[in-house]
């Protein structure tokens, strides 16, 4: 079994497939039916014995790092411009890469404001020292 981080980013991806508009602008019916479609999602990937976790994070947040011996850390941001902030994650554990990407493939599917599913691109990657057959 090799684990792989599936990554939601709100930009920075490649170009979308379906032009969907922010999730806070979408109803709140919308956003609830979105969560629930992830949430029903991980629990298939729970009975399958492929789920590990997941979690869906806030815009908001900081660079944080040391700031020397006796000084207290130092934080900037935070950067809401940032091609690179993520919105969530979800974990899993498969038997193949293939699997990871079917896996991905199918998240990217959850619905959008309009309840179709909107195509989003997805990153994944590999924990490191994981064993995994990606070929490039």
């Amino acid at each position: 079994m090799a684990k792989y981080l599936i990554l939601k980013h709100y930009r920075g991806n490649p170009e979308p497939v379906v032009d969907v508009p922010p999730m806070d602008q979408w109803p709140p019916a919308a956003v609830d039916a979105h969560i629930q479609w992830m949430v029903d999602f991980a629990r298939r990937l729970e009975e399958s014995g492929e789920f590990v976790s997941h979690q869906a994070l806030s815009p908001e947040g900081a660079f944080v790092r040391y700031g020397g011996d006796g000084r207290p850390p130092v934080t900037d941001g935070p950067f809401a411009e940032t091609k690179d902030l993520v919105a969530g994650w979800m974990i899993i554990d498969v038997d193949s890469y293939e699997r990871a990407v079917e896996i991905a493939g199918a998240y990217s599917a959850a619905p959008g404001p309009d309840g179709e599913p909107i195509h989003e691109w997805l990153e994944l990657r590999p924990f490191m020292g994981s064993p995994t057959t990606v070929e490039a």
